[in-house]
């Protein structure tokens, strides 16, 4: 039976544990979803928890690690009159239920309700805040942005300094809320400007028992628009509905078996899907307490340093992290801090090594459960849940309800329509009832989707005899060298081996013969060293192709990742273009270099190109024309200047 909107309903529950697809199925065939999730928006959903949990802690923010004693908690009941505030102080602003309000803050509980008071009043857009203002731009007017809610303050990212420079750059913005941070005095020195107004302040005065507009919101009604990418490129606008959002909540408290007794350090951003809906929403549907480690999360040294004390003094009951900070803390020693009370320990977003996972597990006894998320499928696709084991790569079972197909790649990479039976790698692809509803500009749409309506995922994967998912990499990251596709993972996996390597990734780098060739980088572990003779010699005796085994590996200081802690391989190929380039000119000018001729200097230009500063040198033209054509047999994008 469907519940009327107005009915308060039970939090989510959790059935029996899940540890097989045969569990999964049990759940499907016991009722239709519409019946086993009657819950129709992000609303009703914390509607259901205030009224279950009451004064029960929802969130507990720890304002620094040296004042972890004395943190801000809110309870679910504060919590949810908070977000009727802020709904309604939107509402008062004029934004209508097809209107955007952008978010441009950092983690703090105000977050929360920018995200689910912006989602009741209309549609929230989080944005994160280390983007150019260029494309912070572009994508607030991409939404038609009517309210911007920023932090009041310049620390770190430049806040308060980008809102005021975006309200001359979004000509659709009506109001801008200021969320001053937690340990600013209580009033903003002189007038705000016209057209701001003090979040807090104006909040207190909304009422905190109900949504003023009346709002019935319906399961398809669009929630959030949450931008892709945007590192490189144009970000793309993901729309989701309040359906996909709560299906990701109540499938992820089905598969994980999420109660009120479990505690959760959410150390993802709050502007990108993982953190916001299976770390955040599916916590909530089920009374958990969730913990923000400082407005900086995890990228805070100390909150890193004293990650294992944090553990004993909060008792988190889950671990959940992306690889590059597991192995972050796989560096920090316990120091005999209680970490008992982990009894579950989840990645994503990027592959987990075998060499790291077994390290994780051999200094902490935690086994490391992968699960796969993408901003297309509300943050979630397939979970491995607790008490089911299995080896690196293995993302877990599809979620109830959800539909999952192995596809070989055609000629140019994509998917195909031909199925390939378990055993086999191919394309992943999905239908699920937390299917986004399509990126906002329908130009994008076209490659998202096979021709029959499933999503094409670009992920790498096959089926195990147990129905769960194991993936192998990305379709646009296999490396193809005269034809032949070598599975970046492969090296990975085996430099990540030695043990002196930190992390590991494998790009293509340019070839003017076989069009590509695997090289490779690494940072070492603290007091570790390793040359490339060594390293090369150590993957060259694991990788039993020989066109897979890398012709060089670089040791960086420091391995480029995104703002949520994945390895950022667009930068890897730019470094591993501009290397290729300095060789080839370095073999040119000892063929063909008039005397005291320097090198051109080679740099990055723009997320993927190169410029080649041509030298101040009378003999440069003679040589000019042998440089441009040794560059384009490279096929590399480059600008000589």
């Amino acid at each position: 039976m469907i519940h009327p909107a107005d009915t308060v309903q039970a939090p989510f529950r959790a059935g029996p544990p899940v540890r097989s697809l045969a569990d999964v199925q049990r759940i499907e065939a016991a009722m239709p979803l519409e019946q086993a999730m009657p819950v129709r928006s992000t609303y009703e959903l914390f509607r259901n928890s205030a009224a279950a949990f009451g004064d029960k802690t929802a969130l507990t923010f720890i304002r620094s690690v040296a004042e972890a004693d004395r943190p801000l908690r809110w309870s679910y009941r504060q919590l949810f009159e908070g977000i009727h505030q802020t709904a309604n102080l939107l509402h008062n602003l004029g934004l209508q239920p097809q209107q955007a309000v952008s978010v441009l803050l950092p983690a703090c509980p105000e977050y929360h309700l920018a995200l689910w008071g912006g989602e009741a009043a209309g549609i929230v857009q989080p944005l994160n805040p280390l983007l150019s203002e260029d494309k912070l731009a572009a994508l607030m007017n991409a939404a038609g942005s009517r309210v911007l809610i920023a932090w009041g303050a310049d620390a770190e990212a430049g806040y308060w300094q980008k809102a005021m420079r975006l309200r001359e750059r979004v000509p659709t913005l009506q109001a801008v809320l200021r969320v001053l941070p937690h340990d600013a005095p209580p009033a903003v020195e002189g007038p705000l400007p016209e057209g701001v107004l003090d979040f807090g302040q104006a909040r207190a005065a909304q009422p905190a028992d109900r949504l003023v507009s009346g709002r019935v919101i319906q399961p398809e009604d669009i929630a959030a628009y949450f931008h892709t990418g945007g590192t490189t490129g144009d970000p793309k606008l993901a729309r989701h509905s309040h359906r996909a959002q709560v299906f990701t909540a109540w499938a992820s408290v089905q598969v994980q078996g999420l109660t009120d007794r479990d505690v959760a350090i959410n150390g993802y951003p709050l502007f990108h899907v993982a953190g916001v809906l299976p770390a955040s929403l599916a916590s909530f549907s089920a009374g958990v307490e969730v913990i923000i480690p400082t407005t900086t999360l995890l990228r805070n040294r100390e909150v890193m340093r004293q990650y294992w004390r944090l553990v004993e003094r909060f008792r988190p009951t889950s671990l959940s992290a992306v690889p590059t900070v597991l192995a972050a803390l796989a560096d920090v020693p316990l120091d005999g801090a209680d970490i008992s009370s982990i009894k579950y320990c989840r990645t994503g977003a990027a592959p987990l090594s075998p060499e790291l996972a077994a390290r994780f597990e051999r200094l902490f006894g935690l086994h490391v459960h992968e699960s796969l998320g993408m901003t297309e499928m509300a943050g979630i696709s397939t979970i491995t849940p607790p008490g089911v084991v299995g080896p690196a790569g293995c993302v877990g079972f599809p979620l109830p309800y959800t539909r999952l197909r192995i596809v070989a790649l055609d000629e140019r990479g994509n998917a195909s329509d031909r199925e390939l039976p378990p055993g086999q790698a191919g394309m992943v692809l999905f239908r699920s009832p937390n299917l986004f509803s399509g990126f906002l500009d329908e130009a994008d749409n076209r490659k998202a989707f096979t021709a029959d309506g499933w999503l094409a995922t670009g992920d790498l994967g096959w089926l195990d005899e147990q129905g769960r998912l194991n993936l192998t990499g990305r379709a646009k990251d296999l490396i193809i060298r005269s034809g032949h596709n070598i599975d970046p993972k492969v090296i990975e996996d085996a430099l990540d081996a030695h043990p002196a390597v930190q992390l590991a990734a494998a790009v293509g780098a340019p070839d003017a013969y076989a069009g590509e060739v695997p090289v490779a980088y690494a940072t070492l572990l603290p007091g570790a060293s390793a040359t490339e003779e060594e390293l090369l010699a150590f993957v060259a005796q694991r990788v039993d192709e020989a066109p897979a085994r890398p012709k060089r590996i670089t040791v960086l200081q420091r391995m480029p990742t995104t703002n949520v802690g994945k390895i950022f391989k667009p930068e890897l190929r730019q470094l591993a273009a501009i290397d290729t380039v300095q060789q080839r000119l370095q073999a040119l000018w000892r063929e063909a270099a008039p005397a005291g001729l320097p090198l051109p200097e080679v740099l990055p230009e723009g997320p993927a190109g190169l410029l080649l500063r041509a030298p101040d040198h009378p003999a440069w033209p003679t040589l000019a024309p042998a440089v441009a054509d040794a560059v384009a047999r490279l096929g590399v994008q480059a600008r000589i200047a």
